[in-house]
């Protein structure tokens, strides 16, 4: 069965919707600017209060304060962005942390052989301005056969990721923007229902 993560949320509600829906994981954004972004004492408030694991998601962070971050907030995983990334994600495999890596999907063909094989690769929407929560999907012809655990991001939402795990076979799904009634604000329903398609097959 597919696994989930339901991306940027910011209260308890969210995190209980999502772990009633059936989520395997959840994300806490931490990355000054972007609407997602919540305080490092409500993450902690969350990782405390949660049922099921909880993935950092951080922009620009240094290995030591990725570390930092994590350890205070008490995540199982981390998904770190931008520059450091490749030295965070490594530092943070040998700190016992999980590691989704971000693959970033633009006009050329996916590869992943450059991401070490104790961290998970997390293909999402390439964008300049932003990274991830784009809301936008990409061209799936230009994912190849991927011999490995990965997870699929960008645009997924209740009505398309069925179709998507059919035909990518992706390890787990995570999704975030496609999940909310306005800016930043999740929709329980939309969560149950983004759930059970992805567990659908």
């Amino acid at each position: 069965m597919v696994w989930v993560k339901v991306c940027g949320l910011s209260t308890l509600a969210d995190l209980e919707a999502a772990t009633e829906a059936g989520a395997d994981a959840f994300g806490m954004v931490l990355a000054e600017g972007t609407p997602r972004c919540i305080s490092v004492e409500n993450a902690e408030y969350l990782a405390g209060a949660a049922q099921i694991p909880g993935v950092l998601v951080t922009v620009h962070q240094t290995p030591g304060d990725l570390i930092g971050l994590a350890e205070q907030v008490g995540a199982w995983g981390v998904q770190p962005h931008g520059r450091h990334g490749a030295e965070a994600a490594e530092a943070a495999v040998r700190h016992g942390l999980r590691v989704l890596r971000p693959v970033k999907v633009g006009s050329q063909r996916v590869c992943v052989d450059g991401v070490p094989p104790a961290q998970i690769p997390i293909l999402d929407t390439a964008d300049s301005r932003r990274h991830g929560g784009t809301g936008r999907s990409f061209d799936y012809g230009r994912v190849p056969q991927i011999g490995r655990k990965w997870v699929l991001a960008g645009g997924l939402a209740p009505h398309n990721v069925a179709e998507a795990v059919n035909r990518l076979q992706p390890w787990g799904v995570d999704a975030s923007s496609h999940l909310e009634s306005s800016l930043g604000v999740k929709d329980p329903a939309r969560i149950r229902s983004f759930v059970k398609e992805a567990k659908r097959l």
